[in-house]
């Protein structure tokens, strides 16, 4: 059995619950190992697709065939797949967050951890607002692209984004200041906090492109740049090596 989150336990599901029933766009409190806490108005988790980031806009546009939307939270990406005549499968481990989706009129909405899914084929696989932090650490990419060989068409691909966070450990003099002998410094502690409660700390990973390139092509994949955005943040493109 893999990770399920119930409701109770559930503090990002509840958040996104209540804006969903109620629209009272209360600040959602999001908290890292490495940064300041930064305040997200839960509105924000129900966008539409004009009110998007571009790096989100052109990874919706570039998908094709069956798709698989992991981690799809309220199913903002999912919705706008839909629009556009594509079939979407959209997964989760929040119970709130399936329900919030089948409310909105997602059409395949699932209760499932991405480790877990099995018995399916995708052309295009999703992993929207840094969804690839589910690999948590280095040492994670070994089973994720174990799992992605199982779940992708030959010709499939996985769209992403993330982000480089070595703009966080920049000092005055354009330097960075990095303890080579610590963790990767895109491996954090996330925690978040709505209405005076937090959550339980999770593991979660930002990974630079040229990391990510290396770790692709380690395990039978090659990693494609699609486009930068304006503050370290990134599109990238995982295909199959199909010459190996």
């Amino acid at each position: 059995m893999g990770k399920r989150v119930k409701a109770m336990d559930d503090i990002m599901g509840q958040a996104l619950m209540e804006e969903h029933l109620h629209k009272n766009n209360v600040p959602l409190i999001v908290r890292t190992s490495v940064s300041e806490d930064e305040e997200y108005e839960t509105a924000y988790f129900f966008r539409n697709f004009d009110e998007m980031p571009e790096l989100e806009q052109k990874a919706i546009q570039l998908s094709k065939g069956k798709v698989l939307d992991v981690g799809a939270g309220t199913g903002i990406h999912a919705l706008a797949l839909q629009k556009l005549g594509l079939e979407c499968h959209a997964i989760d481990i929040s119970e709130l967050s399936v329900q919030i989706m089948e409310e909105r009129g997602v059409e395949n909405a699932i209760c499932q951890d991405f480790f877990e899914l099995n018995d399916q084929k995708y052309d295009t696989i999703l992993f929207l607002m840094n969804g690839i932090g589910l690999v948590e650490n280095f040492d994670g990419f070994g089973k994720f692209f174990s799992q992605c060989k199982k779940l992708l068409n030959k010709d499939g691909q996985i769209i992403f984004d993330s982000s480089d966070l070595i703009y966080l450990f920049e000092e005055e003099d354009g330097s960075f200041m990095i303890d080579l002998n610590d963790h990767y410094y895109g491996e954090v502690e996330f925690q978040v906090e709505y209405q005076g409660i937090p959550s339980k700390p999770f593991p979660w990973l930002f990974i630079d492109f040229d990391n990510l390139q290396n770790l692709a092509e380690r395990h039978g994949f090659q990693a494609e740049l699609l486009q930068r955005g304006a503050h370290y943040d990134y599109l990238a493109r995982i295909t199959l090596n199909l010459d190996l």
